[in-house]
């Protein structure tokens, strides 16, 4: 009896996990950035969602006096004591326009299908924020700034200049593209092993905003990898060892053949002067300033060859994921169909496919959602369209009749396009002339054309009008008197 009592126990213990693992639902949160910042940096609305992916989302809101200067991700899992949590996060950024306050309307967004909401805020712009410097992958053995040494002995001390191994550059994945095309662009810079200059970073985020500025074509589309942490990474240039710091990069996508021409633009670096005789006690390094130039930049951009809808298609490396409910309908039964294309291009450029209507199929509007990825120097992802569809006639149908996407690969140098391999099988009567007989307006219709329209005139009819006056005055008093009698 106890061991049977024992076997129960744990089946019941079994069941209570097995519950709370099912049971945990999605956490959606939406979190606003700070309520001030200075003029040089940035602000941000966050989602995070936890214990499920982050499948489709609504745009951000704009803001007046704030600009959209593109999104980033995360994800994250944790396993504790054979729990296992994760979260996703997507976060938008933007920057100020102008100092002042900044009034960010209530808004809300659909997250998986989920409503969340803010009341909004007002963020005060401020004058740029000096921000402080910090110890910097840059910094050489020399680790002490003027003045900052209490033994330091005061006297005249001799400094020279060492000749830096280091250099701006701003470099494109490609130096010929199509219209739509994207080329990712990459400012870093790079600092050769056996440099002996010590170098540090100055006032970055306030330098790489004046920077954009410049860099940024206006006849583009951008996705920004948002890079927030520069870490060095050793690559080999003609067959010399560098450290590669990577200061920004993004995509952009042009949107007419005007080429992309990048400036030359420049990053001013703390240089130090190091001491000619340094000693343990005195001061060592004095520090100065210079500033590196990177080399001016042509992307030739070149138009799409001629095909009716050149203007509209979207340029990329894409395949299909289709995806429906059943291929064995009934008339009149509605099912659910998406089509789902993914790849390497902009996919915020992804138009809906071609919809080829008929009497034998009803098909409405689709749902739309959309998932971009960045990383490695590309951008990825997937657009999703849900449709809804009626048939209304009976027989066997391939969907590729119906929903085409056609687009330009740059890989190839041609057309290509996405269709349909589903075919489904319809069974039951006819339905395509309901719709008409349900809007059947009757006889008067059917003999309007038999029926005399004529005009005539209304004067004929006036002693009737004078007459049907008369007779309801009459009852009316009848009704008075009889009502008098009773009473």
């Amino acid at each position: 009896m106890m061991q049977k009592n024992r076997y129960i126990g744990f089946l019941l213990v079994l069941f209570s996990l097995s519950f709370n693992l099912n049971t945990r639902g999605q956490e959606i949160e939406l979190q606003l950035g700070p309520p001030e910042i200075g003029e040089n940096q940035a602000w941000t609305i966050t989602i995070s969602i936890s214990n499920e992916r982050l499948q489709s989302y609504d745009n951000f809101p704009d803001i007046d006096g704030f600009q959209k200067r593109g999104t980033s991700s995360s994800s994250s899992t944790q396993i504790i004591n054979g729990q296992v949590s994760s979260s996703q996060s997507i976060t938008m950024t933007y920057v100020p326009l102008k100092q002042g306050d900044v009034r960010v309307r209530p808004f809300s967004m659909t997250v998986n299908g989920k409503v969340v909401s803010s009341q909004g805020t007002v963020v005060k712009v401020g004058p740029p924020i000096q921000r402080q410097r910090s110890r910097d992958p840059f910094r050489s053995l020399f680790d002490h700034s003027p003045g900052d040494d209490p033994f330091s002995r005061g006297g005249e001390t001799e400094f020279v200049d060492i000749d830096e191994d280091a250099f701006l550059a701003l470099t494109t994945s490609k130096n010929e593209i199509y219209v739509g095309e994207g080329v990712t662009t990459t400012l870093s810079f790079f600092v050769a092993e056996r440099n002996r200059a010590p170098l540090q970073f100055h006032e970055l985020g306030k330098q790489l905003s004046d920077i954009l500025k410049v860099v940024r074509p206006e006849n583009c589309w951008e996705e920004n990898f948002n890079i927030e942490n520069i870490n060095g990474e050793s690559i080999t240039l003609n067959n010399k060892r560098y450290t590669q710091y990577k200061i920004y990069q993004g995509t952009f996508y042009p949107l007419n053949a005007e080429d992309i021409v990048f400036p030359k633009v420049g990053l001013e670096m703390i240089k130090y002067k190091v001491a000619k005789n340094p000693s343990f006690f005195g001061q060592n390094r004095k520090e100065d300033f210079k500033t590196f130039y990177s080399r001016p930049k042509t992307v030739r951009v070149k138009e799409l060859p001629p095909h009716p809808l050149r203007d509209r298609v979207a340029v990329g490396d894409y395949l299909l994921d289709e995806r429906i409910n059943t291929t064995d309908l009934e008339t009149g039964q509605s099912f659910s169909y998406e089509f789902n294309v993914y790849g390497e291009g902009n996919i915020s450029a992804v138009n809906k496919p071609i919809v080829t209507s008929d009497d034998n199929f009803d098909f409405y509007e689709p749902n739309v959602t959309q998932n971009i990825n960045r990383r490695s120097g590309r951008v990825t992802g997937s657009k999703s369209f849900s449709y809804y569809g009626i048939p209304k006639e009976p027989g066997d149908y391939q969907l590729s009749d119906y929903f085409n996407w056609i687009f330009f690969n740059p890989k190839s140098g041609r057309y290509d396009t996405l269709q349909s391999e589903q075919v489904v099988k319809v069974i039951g009567e006819s339905k395509k002339n309901e719709s008409i007989q349900s809007n059947d307006l009757g006889s008067f219709y059917d003999q309007i054309e038999f029926v005399d329209n004529s005009l005539t005139s209304t004067d004929s009819f006036e002693w009737v009008k004078i007459f049907a006056n008369i007779l309801i005055l009459g009852m009316l008093a009848t009704s008075v008197v009889i009502f008098l009698k009773k009473n």
